[in-house]
């Protein structure tokens, strides 16, 4: 990485203080409370992250409710585990295609925007339904079309005419590629749900104080920044620099706003 980047921070630092308030944080706390809701006495997460849902399940969840959670990235884990909870939780490496619970080990499984990134879908949902106790749930989000998310969109439109010889498609082909409610269910059904999940379109305002800090929220906190950097040294930079431009043009250059939107599923074993 060059020395154009030194004022950009890790991907983590930004994803944390930037992107979760930005389109995060309602979604994270309407996921929880569908959580407490369902009265879980052992909790599984997979795809935990930084830890953004497993700090409110800590918070929100009785101190008798045991909480289990995972990532695949141990790095990831790491800083969620230092971030801390407000209570103690098992931190455990574990790949949600191949988990390594017994069968019938919880009474709840959660995922806040992990889901997208499962490949093959249905090999995970078959592995969240093998450490459920009957009559268990597993609760999940995803991110609706990127049509429907206006900060996101502006971002991937702006990169693109950024880029134009090789335009990054990292949030139209992944975090905005896994929506449609027919393939979700036939997904879950070819993992062993027989049940009929409950499948919910969420929509919660995605807020910024200014055009850059959107900007650089959504080009250097999430995967989206390993394309850009491949394309040069200062590209990174640069990408923020043009896509807060042409921000400010549509949204403003202080006090964005714009409509973001997820689905939530809901389904029991």
């Amino acid at each position: 990485m060059g020395a154009a980047h030194t004022a950009i921070p890790p991907l983590f630092d930004v994803y944390d203080a930037d992107l979760v308030p930005l389109v995060f944080q309602g979604y994270a706390d309407d996921l929880v409370a569908r959580t407490v809701a369902v009265s879980p006495g052992a909790v599984l997460e997979v795809a935990a992250g930084t830890g953004v849902v497993t700090r409110r399940l800590a918070a929100a969840l009785p101190a008798d409710a045991a909480i289990t959670a995972t990532d695949l990235v141990p790095g990831i884990l790491d800083r969620a585990q230092a971030i801390g909870t407000a209570r103690p939780v098992a931190w455990e490496v574990a790949n949600a295609l191949d988990l390594p619970y017994a069968e019938a080990s919880f009474d709840a499984v959660v995922c806040g925007f992990g889901a997208m990134f499962f490949s093959p879908h249905h090999a995970a949902y078959a592995e969240a339904r093998r450490v459920l106790r009957p009559g268990g749930t597993y609760l999940f989000t995803v991110w609706d079309c990127l049509d429907r998310n206006d900060l996101c969109r502006a971002v991937a439109e702006a990169v693109a005419e950024i880029f134009p010889d090789d335009p990054p498609g990292f949030l139209t082909r992944t975090p905005y590629g896994y929506f449609d409610a027919d393939v979700i269910v036939a997904d879950l059904a070819a993992g062993g749900f027989s049940a009929t999940p409950r499948v919910e379109r969420l929509e919660h305002p995605a807020r910024a104080a200014t055009a850059l800090d959107a900007a650089r929220a959504i080009c250097a906190g999430t995967p989206l920044r390993d394309e850009i950097l491949v394309r040069g040294d200062d590209a990174l930079e640069h990408a923020i620099e043009e896509t807060a431009q042409r921000l400010a043009a549509r949204f403003g250059s202080t006090g964005l706003e714009g409509a973001t939107s997820a689905v939530c599923v809901t389904v029991t074993r």
